[in-house]
Protein backbone atom coordinates (compact mmCIF):
# COMPACT_ATOMS: atom_id res chain seq x y z
CA UNK A 1 0.00 0.00 0.00
CA UNK A 2 2.88 2.58 1.02
CA UNK A 3 5.78 3.48 -1.92
CA UNK A 4 8.67 4.99 0.28
CA UNK A 5 10.76 7.77 -1.62
CA UNK A 6 13.68 7.38 0.37
CA UNK A 7 13.98 11.44 0.62
CA UNK A 8 12.40 14.43 3.00
CA UNK A 9 9.05 15.56 1.95
CA UNK A 10 10.82 18.83 2.66
CA UNK A 11 15.00 19.26 3.02
CA UNK A 12 15.71 19.57 6.21
CA UNK A 13 19.58 21.41 6.00
CA UNK A 14 20.59 22.92 9.98
CA UNK A 15 23.66 23.33 10.57
CA UNK A 16 23.95 25.38 13.70
CA UNK A 17 23.50 22.72 17.02
CA UNK A 18 20.88 24.40 19.19
CA UNK A 19 19.68 21.99 22.32
CA UNK A 20 17.51 24.46 23.52
CA UNK A 21 15.40 24.48 20.01
CA UNK A 22 16.07 20.85 19.90
CA UNK A 23 14.13 20.59 23.40
CA UNK A 24 11.32 22.49 22.24
CA UNK A 25 10.95 20.75 18.52
CA UNK A 26 11.19 17.12 19.94
CA UNK A 27 7.35 18.18 21.23
CA UNK A 28 6.40 18.00 17.24
CA UNK A 29 7.98 14.36 17.25
CA UNK A 30 6.52 12.25 20.41
CA UNK A 31 3.49 14.78 22.48
CA UNK A 32 0.19 15.19 22.45
CA UNK A 33 0.12 17.55 19.26
CA UNK A 34 2.64 16.42 17.36
CA UNK A 35 3.15 14.48 14.30
CA UNK A 36 2.99 10.73 15.77
CA UNK A 37 -0.35 11.57 17.16
CA UNK A 38 -1.19 12.44 14.17
CA UNK A 39 -0.22 10.41 11.60
CA UNK A 40 -1.64 7.31 14.40
CA UNK A 41 -5.24 9.05 14.92
CA UNK A 42 -6.00 9.66 11.45
CA UNK A 43 -4.75 5.99 10.41
CA UNK A 44 -7.07 4.59 12.90
CA UNK A 45 -9.75 6.37 12.14
CA UNK A 46 -10.22 5.32 8.44
CA UNK A 47 -11.06 1.49 9.77
CA UNK A 48 -14.57 2.63 10.76
CA UNK A 49 -15.23 5.76 8.68
CA UNK A 50 -18.22 4.89 6.17
CA UNK A 51 -17.55 6.84 3.67
CA UNK A 52 -14.79 6.35 0.92
CA UNK A 53 -13.73 9.54 0.24
CA UNK A 54 -13.49 10.20 3.31
CA UNK A 55 -10.88 6.87 4.09
CA UNK A 56 -8.69 8.33 1.35
CA UNK A 57 -8.68 11.41 3.17
CA UNK A 58 -7.52 9.95 6.19
CA UNK A 59 -5.22 7.69 4.53
CA UNK A 60 -3.66 10.50 2.66
CA UNK A 61 -2.90 13.28 5.30
CA UNK A 62 -1.81 10.35 8.10
CA UNK A 63 0.87 8.93 5.28
CA UNK A 64 1.91 12.86 4.94
CA UNK A 65 1.99 12.88 9.09
CA UNK A 66 4.11 10.30 8.99
CA UNK A 67 6.66 12.41 6.19
CA UNK A 68 6.04 15.54 9.04
CA UNK A 69 7.55 13.00 11.67
CA UNK A 70 10.50 12.01 9.84
CA UNK A 71 10.91 16.03 9.10
CA UNK A 72 10.81 16.91 12.87
CA UNK A 73 12.47 13.73 13.78
CA UNK A 74 15.95 14.97 11.41
CA UNK A 75 15.69 17.98 12.81
CA UNK A 76 15.77 17.22 16.39
CA UNK A 77 18.90 14.96 15.31
CA UNK A 78 20.70 17.79 13.14
CA UNK A 79 20.20 20.41 15.89
CA UNK A 80 21.72 18.16 18.59
CA UNK A 81 24.30 15.88 16.40
CA UNK A 82 27.85 17.97 17.14
CA UNK A 83 27.07 18.93 20.95
CA UNK A 84 29.35 18.92 23.31
CA UNK A 85 29.17 18.59 26.88
CA UNK A 86 28.75 22.22 27.72
CA UNK A 87 26.47 22.95 24.94
CA UNK A 88 24.28 19.92 26.16
CA UNK A 89 24.62 21.33 30.06
CA UNK A 90 23.92 25.08 29.04
CA UNK A 91 20.95 24.57 26.70
CA UNK A 92 19.16 22.49 29.12
CA UNK A 93 19.57 19.31 26.86
CA UNK A 94 21.85 16.99 29.59
CA UNK A 95 18.55 15.11 31.01
CA UNK A 96 17.26 14.14 27.68
CA UNK A 97 21.00 13.65 26.87
CA UNK A 98 21.27 10.82 29.72
CA UNK A 99 18.36 8.82 28.80
CA UNK A 100 18.68 8.73 25.01
CA UNK A 101 21.95 10.23 23.95
CA UNK A 102 20.96 12.11 21.08
CA UNK A 103 18.86 9.35 19.39
CA UNK A 104 15.23 10.92 18.56
CA UNK A 105 12.87 9.88 21.44
CA UNK A 106 8.96 10.63 21.17
CA UNK A 107 8.52 12.99 23.93
CA UNK A 108 6.97 16.29 24.89
CA UNK A 109 8.96 18.94 25.65
CA UNK A 110 8.05 18.59 28.54
CA UNK A 111 9.97 15.66 28.92
CA UNK A 112 6.56 13.47 29.32
CA UNK A 113 7.36 10.15 26.93
CA UNK A 114 4.29 9.67 23.92
CA UNK A 115 0.98 7.84 25.03
CA UNK A 116 -1.50 6.46 23.10
CA UNK A 117 -3.53 8.70 25.16
CA UNK A 118 -2.35 11.63 22.66
CA UNK A 119 -4.83 9.76 19.91
CA UNK A 120 -8.06 10.23 19.80
CA UNK A 121 -10.00 7.78 18.01
CA UNK A 122 -14.52 7.14 18.36
CA UNK A 123 -15.41 5.77 15.61
CA UNK A 124 -18.18 8.26 15.02
CA UNK A 125 -17.33 10.34 11.79
CA UNK A 126 -18.81 13.98 13.01
CA UNK A 127 -16.94 13.31 16.57
CA UNK A 128 -13.73 11.78 14.64
CA UNK A 129 -13.62 15.04 11.95
CA UNK A 130 -14.12 17.72 15.19
CA UNK A 131 -11.31 15.98 16.46
CA UNK A 132 -9.35 16.28 13.31
CA UNK A 133 -9.99 19.77 13.40
CA UNK A 134 -8.82 20.87 16.57
CA UNK A 135 -6.13 18.73 16.26
CA UNK A 136 -4.53 20.52 13.25
CA UNK A 137 -5.09 23.87 14.89
CA UNK A 138 -3.34 22.81 18.08
CA UNK A 139 -0.50 21.54 15.68
CA UNK A 140 -0.70 24.85 14.09
CA UNK A 141 -0.59 26.80 17.33
CA UNK A 142 2.47 24.61 18.23
CA UNK A 143 4.50 25.58 15.16
CA UNK A 144 3.46 28.80 15.77
CA UNK A 145 5.02 28.98 19.22
CA UNK A 146 8.27 27.13 17.99
CA UNK A 147 8.45 29.77 15.46
CA UNK A 148 8.59 32.26 18.01
CA UNK A 149 11.72 30.42 19.62
CA UNK A 150 13.41 29.89 16.89
CA UNK A 151 15.86 32.42 15.47
CA UNK A 152 17.59 30.12 12.72
CA UNK A 153 16.39 30.93 9.72
CA UNK A 154 17.12 27.04 8.51
CA UNK A 155 15.15 26.27 11.23
CA UNK A 156 12.67 28.99 10.88
CA UNK A 157 12.12 27.92 7.22
CA UNK A 158 11.20 24.24 7.71
CA UNK A 159 8.78 25.18 11.04
CA UNK A 160 6.75 27.71 8.33
CA UNK A 161 6.66 24.69 5.74
CA UNK A 162 5.21 22.30 8.51
CA UNK A 163 2.83 25.02 10.39
CA UNK A 164 1.31 25.89 6.35
CA UNK A 165 0.42 21.43 5.78
CA UNK A 166 -1.20 22.01 9.64
CA UNK A 167 -3.88 25.06 7.84
CA UNK A 168 -4.07 22.95 4.53
CA UNK A 169 -4.93 20.20 6.73
CA UNK A 170 -7.75 21.70 8.38
CA UNK A 171 -9.27 22.89 5.66
CA UNK A 172 -8.92 19.74 3.72
CA UNK A 173 -11.00 18.02 6.89
CA UNK A 174 -13.47 20.97 7.28
CA UNK A 175 -14.02 19.83 3.62
CA UNK A 176 -14.73 16.57 5.33
CA UNK A 177 -17.05 17.31 8.08
CA UNK A 178 -19.20 18.86 5.04
CA UNK A 179 -19.18 15.60 2.81
CA UNK A 180 -20.02 13.97 6.18
CA UNK A 181 -22.97 16.28 7.55
CA UNK A 182 -24.69 16.34 3.43
CA UNK A 183 -24.38 12.18 4.05
CA UNK A 184 -25.95 11.98 6.99
CA UNK A 185 -30.14 11.39 8.07
CA UNK A 186 -30.76 15.40 9.41
CA UNK A 187 -32.81 13.31 11.96
CA UNK A 188 -30.35 11.55 13.31
CA UNK A 189 -27.58 13.93 12.41
CA UNK A 190 -25.99 13.72 16.06
CA UNK A 191 -26.55 10.15 17.00
CA UNK A 192 -24.84 8.55 13.78
CA UNK A 193 -23.78 5.41 14.07
CA UNK A 194 -23.77 3.06 10.88
CA UNK A 195 -24.26 -0.21 12.80
CA UNK A 196 -27.58 0.99 14.19
CA UNK A 197 -28.87 1.97 10.70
Amino acid sequence: MFVYEKKLQYPVRITRPDPRMAAAIISQYGGPDGEMAASLRYLSQRFSMPHKELKGLLTDIGVEELGHLEIVGAMVYQLTRCLNEDQLKEGGFDAYFTDHTIGVYPQAASGHPFTTAHIAVKGDPITDMHENLAAEQKARTTYENLLHLADDPDVKDVLRYLRQREIVHYQRFAEGLGIVRDKLDERNFYAFNPALK
